[in-house]
């Protein structure tokens, strides 16, 4: 195809304009589809992700307690929970993954003082924990609880905690399934899966009764904790995960929330503009070389 040479001359320009405006759109574009680079670059020693802790007092015969927690090796504490009283357990707080030491003290002691007790927990990205202190006073130990925050899609999971002292036995079921069966005190179980809907958990020991009704979403995740009441027995329940969140959502249901990353946009118009530009460029470089070989066989001719 032969064109004027005015044509080709501006086809040229016009063919890298386009070319380059297609270019540079795609770039933005893709610069608007990859997330931000952080602010400062990570030390070795940052950690690379988060996790979730709780913390609870179930020891029933202890008094209020006072409870830190500290980065590992660090002496400031990062929470300080006061007077914590029997049957309490607080939201979830989000921490860098890494070593972590918790700390008891009786309600209203120095900060300095010697620790009732103290446990170290290694928080790993993406998991929950719960560190609670259970059993009776005289034997009150620092429980380091593996929390679950994701479950089979469909399904709900509960498991249960039994800190009643009066009912040293409990046995716990879910519109008569069983969940556990003479569950001794200080003891958690493993999680079960339920299907969603309202059950009525019913708790049952040697002297003693106890009835909730709970209702379950797809995906939740709950720990029901079996505890003395005054004059009776009791269930409560605390939700690990609620299951339309990958954070979980704590002892007061209150969760954590995330920002997702937004779908960056279609390439597609700027990569058929680029696509334009090169098919004009090409055009005007054929047609060149066309009327290059056009005059050299002219020259030749009249030799």
């Amino acid at each position: 195809m032969n064109l004027p040479p005015f044509v080709t001359r501006l086809t040229r320009p016009l063919a890298v304009l386009v070319l380059s405006l297609g270019l540079l759109a795609y770039a933005g574009s893709a610069a608007w589809a990859a997330p931000a680079a952080p602010a400062m670059a990570r030390s070795a020693n940052t950690p690379t992700g988060s996790g979730y802790l709780r913390l609870a007092h179930l020891s029933p015969n202890t008094p209020p307690v006072d409870v830190y927690l500290y980065s590992f090796g660090n002496h400031t504490a990062i929470t300080v929970l006061k007077h914590v009283a029997y049957g309490t357990v607080s939201a979830y707080q989000t921490v860098a993954s890494g070593d972590y030491t918790v700390a008891m003290r009786l309600a209203g002691a120095a900060p300095a003082s010697k620790p009732v007790l103290s446990t170290t927990v290694d928080v790993a990205a993406g998991h929950a924990y719960t560190v609670a202190g259970m059993g009776p006073k005289s034997g009150l130990r620092l429980q380091i609880i593996n929390d679950r925050l994701r479950c089979p899609p469909g399904r709900a999971m509960v498991r249960v905690i039994q800190a009643s002292l009066r009912q040293h036995q409990v046995t716990v079921t879910a519109d008569g399934q069983v969940l556990s069966r003479s569950q001794a005190f200080a003891t958690v179980t493993s999680y079960q899966m339920l299907r969603p809907g309202t059950w009525t958990m019913r708790a049952t020991g040697p002297s003693g009764h106890a009835a909730a009704q709970l209702t379950l979403a797809a995906g939740s995740i709950q720990t029901l904790i079996v505890i003395d009441d005054p004059g009776h027995l009791a269930i409560t329940t605390l939700q690990d995960a609620a299951g339309s969140s990958v954070a979980p959502v704590g002892g007061a249901g209150t969760g954590f929330g995330g920002t997702a990353v937004k779908p960056g946009r279609s390439p597609l118009p700027w990569l058929l503009l680029a696509a334009a530009g090169l098919a004009l460029t090409t055009t005007a470089g054929i047609a060149r070389f066309r009327r290059i070989r056009w005059a050299r066989r002219a020259i030749a001719q009249f030799r």
